[in-house]
């Protein structure tokens, strides 16, 4: 017991350092820039010792994928992107990390899986995803992210949100087509209209998978 207090009291005293730049708000800007430098080197490593649970996981994305058959994936706290290897190829990625630091590293781990498609790099931490719309996305991949966010609720909150409606291949058979998880509003961004006025708005009841609406006009 004295040993384990002794301990204790060595480990205090060598983190004072740390404690007091952390006090004076310098120990995270400073950690920011040096922590994607450590994970670049660290990260290879664990992805070794890890290969065959992550290749087994990964194996079945795929059958997630919306109608278009297209699957769009978030990943939360992507770090330098390390799962890249893992997911399928087409796969349209929507990457967050509430580090903008580790962008250089991501964009490298990109260019060596060219099989992927990044749609947006949103700097954004799990709790907040407010950049990411409401039922876009078919798969939400969080790794050793879970661990150190401020609040776990508030991630899963935001992991619910984003994620398709389960019921869409349901509701295609019984509204004769109708896909709820369809881009309307992308598609349309995409014609070469002179003028496009839209908005949104719900159709009570809210909870009811129909209820999110588009409303507006286009010009040729």
């Amino acid at each position: 017991m004295l040993l384990v207090l002794l301990l204790q009291r060595c480990l205090q005293l060598l983190l004072l350092p740390i404690h007091a730049l952390a006090c004076l708000g310098l120990w995270d800007s400073f950690y920011k820039k040096v922590f994607p430098y450590v994970m670049a080197k660290v990260a290879p490593a664990y992805n070794q010792k890890v290969y065959s649970q992550k290749q087994e996981l990964f194996s079945s994305l795929r059958r997630f994928a919306g109608p278009s058959g297209q699957l769009r994936l978030l990943e939360i706290g992507t770090g330098t992107g390390t799962n890249f290897q893992f997911y399928p190829a087409g796969c349209r990625l929507t990457c967050t990390d509430p580090n903008p630091n580790f962008r250089m590293f991501l964009l490298r781990n990109l260019s060596e899986n060219q099989h992927l498609r990044l749609e947006r790099l949103v700097v954004a931490s799990g709790e907040d995803l407010h950049q990411v719309a409401d039922g876009s996305m078919d798969v939400v991949v969080c790794t050793l992210v879970l661990c150190s966010v401020s609040s776990i609720r508030r991630v899963l909150e935001e992991v619910l949100r984003v994620l398709r409606q389960v019921c869409d291949p349901f509701w295609k058979y019984f509204g004769d087509g109708c896909c709820l998880s369809r881009e309307t509003e992308e598609e349309l961004e995409k014609t070469n209209f002179s003028e496009l006025n839209l908005r949104h708005f719900h159709v009570p009841p809210c909870w009811i998978p129909t209820s999110p609406h588009i409303i507006g006009y286009a010009v040729k």
